[in-house]
């Protein structure tokens, strides 16, 4: 797999204020990785530092196989961390054009660009008469003119309506497709959830978490249970080594997997027992669930 970018121990302070702490993840080709956090955890600072906008305080990144410098390697990415700005009086073709000479590059794929985003339709009219969603379509066309090896992409449905957030998401599946490598910071659960294959939790910084969204959603589930004898139920769940932490909720018992066991076999191992379930529903925890318990001890 053909490394994209690699992060070694990066940090970044504003001050006192440490904004980045040793920060190490890699991206390989092909994927959509999602750098995951809420507003002031480091996502903006990081891509600043790998754009060359940002200057590090310390430890190191490289673009590719780090054999090309930054400005050099830049070139073949696409990038939008700032609000689209374009030129409100002219067209999204003139608008690109310009975005073509100034990165050296042809005009010759405009029209295949605008397209992409769904913007075909709309190339000859003024920026000032798009809206929000629009203008940050334009923004992504305008990224892909290079047709870049990695698009970074800094919170792109912030501000948009749920139609527009649908679009964006739909047009950066649609890239992902075509083999191209996606690096977006969120603050947004559901978009990493919904676009991204691999994920980087941030708080504060730090890393707390760096895989595949996949692996970060592999829990066995959990069982939600009810019984008459709770405490004998108690007893039972204590007892059996497929189940792990155990939370009372009122009358409900939840019992977190250790490993895979489905309800018909939870059932019959209770009903052996003795031990009768009014009340059994298997589920998954949910990205926002997993969230929340890899974060629930910081502050």
């Amino acid at each position: 797999m053909q490394t994209i970018l690699t992060l070694d121990n990066l940090s970044k302070n504003f001050g006192p204020i440490q904004a980045v702490k040793n920060l190490s993840f890699t991206i390989e080709k092909g994927n959509v990785y999602g750098i995951l956090g809420p507003n002031g955890s480091g996502k903006s600072t990081t891509l600043g530092i790998v754009l060359n906008v940002v200057n590090k305080t310390s430890g190191s990144y490289h673009w590719f196989d780090g054999s090309e410098g930054t400005h050099q390697a830049l070139k073949k990415v696409g990038a939008i961390i700032e609000r689209p700005n374009f030129y409100p009086y002219m067209n999204a073709v003139q608008n690109l054009e310009l975005v073509c000479k100034i990165k050296e590059v042809s005009t010759s794929k405009i029209d295949e660009k605008l397209e992409l985003v769904g913007l075909l339709e709309r190339k000859l009219s003024k920026f000032k008469t798009y809206s929000l969603g629009m203008k940050q379509r334009l923004a992504i066309a305008s990224a892909l003119l290079n047709d870049p090896e990695i698009l970074i992409l800094d919170e792109p449905t912030n501000g948009l309506d749920p139609q527009g957030i649908h679009q964006i998401r739909e047009i950066i599946k649609k890239i992902a497709a075509s083999g191209t490598t996606i690096l977006l910071a969120s603050h947004l659960l559901d978009e990493v959830e919904k676009v991204c294959t691999h994920v980087v939790i941030l708080r504060k910084g730090e890393s707390l978490y760096t895989g595949s969204v996949e692996g970060m959603n592999a829990s066995h589930g959990f069982f939600v249970l009810q019984s008459r004898n709770t405490a004998r139920l108690k007893e039972e769940l204590e007892r059996n080594a497929a189940i792990g932490s155990i939370k009372e909720d009122g009358d409900l018992i939840t019992a977190y997997l250790n490993e895979p066991m489905d309800a018909s076999t939870f059932n019959e191992e209770m009903h052996s027992k003795g031990i009768v379930l009014s009340h059994l529903v298997k589920r998954k925890e949910s990205l926002e669930e997993l969230f929340l318990e890899i974060t629930k001890n910081l502050s």
